[in-house]
This record gives C-alpha cells, structure tokens and sequence, in this order.
C-alpha cells in the first residue's frame, strides 16, 4: 500500500500516543491487581544432578541381577509359608543390612498351602483308540481343595463365559466338570495393555469355582491365564465365595482347553482329575523393611518395594525377584554415591502378595498413625520389561509438579507419566489412605507369557532392562526424598 509522509508521521504520532495510554493502563492495571504467588520450586538444580548420577549407576551396575539370580536360582520358588520363603527373608535382611541400611523384620502370619500332585486325563471321548486316554496339562489354583486321593472321574461340560454357564443351568452342571473357555486377549497385550487383558481373564480365575459349584459342578478348571500357548498351565489364586461349596480348582493349558471345546460337542467326553494340595494351619512370616534415613525429615517416609514370595511352579525371577532386586539397588546406590536424602527412604520386600496380600495389609494396620507421614509408596510387581515411564496415583496436579523429573528419565526412553487407579497390590492399603502411589509403567507385551507359569526363571530376565527398572526406582525414590517440599495429597 502506498503512503505519503504526511500520513506516515501522522500513523507514527497515533501509534505512540496509543502505545503509552496501553503503557499507562498496564501500570494501572499492576497497581490494582495483587502479584501472582511465585511457582512453588520442588526440585533443586542439585537434586536434579544428583538423579543423572544415579540414573548412570543403575545403568552400569550389575547389582540387581545378582539380587535376582540368587533368589531365583539358589533359593528357588517362595510361596509364602515355605522354607524357601523364610530363607528370602533372610538374605534380603542380611543384604540390606551390608549395605548399611536399618534393618528388621516385620512379623505377619500367611496362609501356608502346599500343591501337592496334579494330573488329568481324558479317558473317554469321541473317536478313542481302545485302551487309550489323552493327558491334560493343568496345575491347581492356589487355595484350591483337594479331589479323593484317587482321583475324581466325571462328564465333561464347557462354557465360554458366566453367561453360558448360567444358560446350561444346573441339569446339565450338576455332577460333572466345568471347563471355562474365555481366553486371555492377547491382541490387548500385544498394544502394551497387558495388565488391562489380565484384569478381565483373572476373573475366571478368582470367581469360576464358585459359579460352577452353585450349579452342582464337582470341579471347575479354567482356560489359563496367559498370553502364550506354549501348553504352560497358569497358576493364581481363586476365591471361594461364601455362599457356594468349595470344589476342586485347577487351570489347564490353552491347547487342552481348546481340545476339551473341540471334543465335547461331539460326544460324552469323561475326565479323571487328581488334585491333592493341602491347606496347612498358618505360619509366622514377615515383611524385610530397610530405611536409609533422611537428613532433615527423618519421620517422612518414602517407600519402595517389591514382594518377596512366588508362587512354586517356577522361580519368581520376573514376579517378584526382579522388584525386590531393583529396590534392594535403590539403597545400594543411594549409598554408592554417598547421597543423603532430606526424607526416609525405606526399601521394603513384601511377604503374600500371591495369595494373601497379608504383607501390604498388616503394614498399614501396624503403621496407620505413620500414614500421614508416608510421602510416598513405590512397588514394581510388573516383571522386569523396558520401563516407559512411571505410573502415578494421586491428585491432578502430580504429573506437573513430577515433570522435571521425567525429562531426566527420558533420556532412557522412561520419561512418560501415566496416570492410573491403582499402582500396586501391597500399597493399595497405602492408596486408600492417600498416600500419593507409583510404580513402573513397563513395556508387559511379554510378561504373560511367563506370569505364574514354570518358565518363569532367571533367563528371562534382559539385564539392560533389569537395570533400567533399576534407574527408574532409584530415580525417583530419590526425587520424591529429595524433594523440597511434600507432593501434594
């Protein structure tokens, strides 16, 4: 557009008057509005530092696999109640106690169950060889009765789901054995949302006994819950209700079950089932609790944790040895690296979260008028996959009071904060009194693979990934420690 110079001193001489009556407004408009309250500063450039230094000693130590082999190769399964689990006790107290942190045990009672023989078989079905029978993988559920020493033999009735059973009604269960179908949506894992595909199958596991026993089944065997088909029976706990009989419980492998679904609909298809596991009276057992105590606020507790027994069919090295080891390297490095935390961080290792969750309960009960003073609670029970980031609950306002802390992490691609209803089994009874709760937001694709199975042992164990759990809990044990003023709760 083209302007004389007339019109250009004039648009100049308009533009300053407007520009100082918008200088003079916004002076006004300060004096009459009170100063915004400055951001609250929750990490220091020092205690950012000091979470590098402890991220690349994670990364460069070998530490918690050690932690790992040992209780997974030379003390073996830990299901609560057992030698095993007592000697687990010990050395992580022992351990913690070298490393110079203030130890003791903690003492709680566990259910005390023993597996005991297993097997089944098909002795009558459709297009049978004479003298022949099929086997069928299965274990027990934890918790589970026992059939008659000798077995029980009986027809066979399958149900995709509740619904079904419900349909078939209590003439066609009555007297036989329940074979449940639904299947562990492995396309849900495959997204990274195994936990979410393990959360819809564990019902199976917890509530099939009883729905078949209202009906008259005389045993109840589900589909296992996993995402792997390699004729690896799924072991977990069920739960009796109150109102239905108790009844054998056992998970067959997917292969079986889908040869059960296969047969049945053909002819009569009978099963002998021996189960004999024995519930035995309960044990004294406890929790190991470590504090490294804090500097300027010694009463104010941050916890980091991971639980100690297993379940019997393999070694409990990715559920739970590898939390336990992660948060046994917590204290380890915080120690390495002569840091001095402003808080308590207190390293715990969790007795009965497989079939019980008495470790995580009794806590709470024993240290309720502690609660308030607890900052936060951290318990990785995930498996040791690549961590994403970390999983919080809590108020709204964490993920962004918690970002600094992050951006170190993402260096390692474990930047990411999810936000999620629960973080872990044994600091649910923390998350209900409102403890601000965390856990590693971990890659779980492949974790069900192995999950409560036999082939959970130590070669499944990635050590890289081991150690950035390892980075990911030291982290931000640390930051929440260190942080210069409580998370908001």
């Amino acid at each position: 557009m083209h302007m004389t110079a007339r019109s250009i001193v004039l648009s100049r001489g308009i533009l300053m008057i407007l520009a100082s009556g918008f200088a003079l407004c916004g002076a006004r408009a300060h004096e009459a509005s009170p100063s915004p309250s400055p951001t609250p500063i929750y990490f220091s450039p020092q205690t950012l530092a000091e979470l590098k230094q402890l991220q690349q000693a994670a990364l460069a130590s070998d530490y918690a696999y050690r932690q790992v082999a040992h209780l997974s190769n030379n003390i073996g399964p830990r299901l609560s109640g057992s030698p095993q689990a007592q000697k687990a006790v010990e050395y992580v107290a022992a351990e913690l106690t070298a490393l110079g942190l203030d130890v003791r045990t903690e003492k709680i009672m566990v259910p005390r169950w023993v597996r005991g023989e297993e097997t089944a078989a098909l002795v009558e079905f459709p297009g049978q060889a004479a003298n022949t029978t099929q086997k069928i993988i299965l274990t027990a559920l934890g918790g589970s009765i026992a059939t008659p020493a000798e077995g029980m033999t009986a027809n066979v009735v399958v149900a995709r789901n509740f619904e079904e059973l419900q349909s078939l009604g209590r003439e066609k269960v009555a007297g036989n054995i329940v074979v449940f179908l639904h299947t562990f949506d492995k396309a849900m894992a495959v997204q990274g949302r195994g936990g979410d595909a393990y959360g819809e199958a564990v019902a199976y596991r917890s509530e099939a006994p009883s729905a078949a026993a209202r009906l008259g089944a005389v045993a109840a065997l589900i589909r296992s819950v996993g995402s792997a088909e390699f004729r690896l029976p799924h072991t977990g706990s069920t739960n009796y209700a109150e109102d239905a009989p108790k009844i054998p419980a056992g998970a067959v492998s997917s292969e079986d079950a889908d040869l059960v679904a296969s047969l049945v609909p053909q002819g009569v298809v009978r099963m002998k089932l021996v189960l004999t596991p024995q519930t035995l009276p309960e044990v004294e057992s406890y929790n190991v609790v470590g504090d490294l105590k804090g500097s300027t606020n010694p009463e104010q507790i941050v916890i980091v944790s991971g639980h100690l027994d297993s379940w019997d069919l393999g070694t409990g090295a990715i559920d739970d040895a590898a939390g336990v080891a992660v948060s046994m390297q917590v204290g380890n490095l915080v120690k390495q690296l002569k840091l001095q935390p402003k808080r308590t961080i207190r390293v715990i290792a969790w007795m009965n979260e497989e079939n019980g969750l008495r470790g995580g309960r009794t806590y709470a009960i024993d240290h309720a008028a502690e609660l308030p003073n607890h900052v936060a609670a951290m318990e990785t029970d995930g498996g040791a996959g690549h961590p994403l980031g970390i999983n919080l609950r809590g108020k709204p306002e964490l993920a962004t009071v918690l970002k600094p802390v992050a951006k170190v992490l993402q260096e390692i691609g474990a930047g990411l904060l999810n936000k999620v209803d629960h973080a872990g089994a044994d600091i649910s009874p923390m998350e209900a009194a409102g403890v601000p709760t965390f856990s590693p937001f971990q890659d779980s694709r492949t974790y069900f693979h192995y999950h409560h199975t036999a082939a959970d042992t130590l070669d499944k164990i990635v050590p890289r990934e081991l150690a950035e759990n390892a980075a990911i809990n030291a982290v931000w044990a640390y930051a929440l420690a260190n942080m210069e003023q409580p998370l908001p709760r």
